[in-house]
């Protein structure tokens, strides 16, 4: 397993996410989303894992509130946005190769030990 996890240090859930990967010894890569971006190519993987962008953002946050992501037509520039502003993204985001999963979701990580 090649898991990655994506999150912001506040967030309670990629805390137990973290755990959860601890507690069972398996290895992971954290990467702190309010210091390091996704790269076009880790946002694509995971849309194509999840169902597409919309199922990735965080429409609650104050940071998709006050950004302008909504109002984009087209995926790409939206992607581009998400890029340069990725506290846009719900978290946490685990990866596991072309596998992925948006927020707090053991029962599908356990599927994949």
């Amino acid at each position: 397993m090649n898991i990655q996890i994506f999150g912001k240090s506040k967030c309670f859930d990629t805390k137990k996410a973290e755990r959860y990967f601890k507690e069972r010894r398996i290895k992971y890569q954290y990467v702190d989303l309010s210091k390091f971006s996704m790269s076009k190519g880790e946002i694509k993987s995971v849309m194509s894992a999840v169902g597409g962008l919309d199922n990735m953002l965080d429409s609650e946050s104050k940071s998709f509130k006050s950004s302008t992501v909504s109002y984009l037509a087209y995926e790409e520039d939206k992607i581009e946005k998400i890029m340069h502003a990725p506290l846009l993204l719900k978290t946490p985001i685990v990866r596991n190769g072309k596998k992925a999963t948006v927020g707090y979701c053991p029962e599908i990580w356990a599927q994949w030990e």
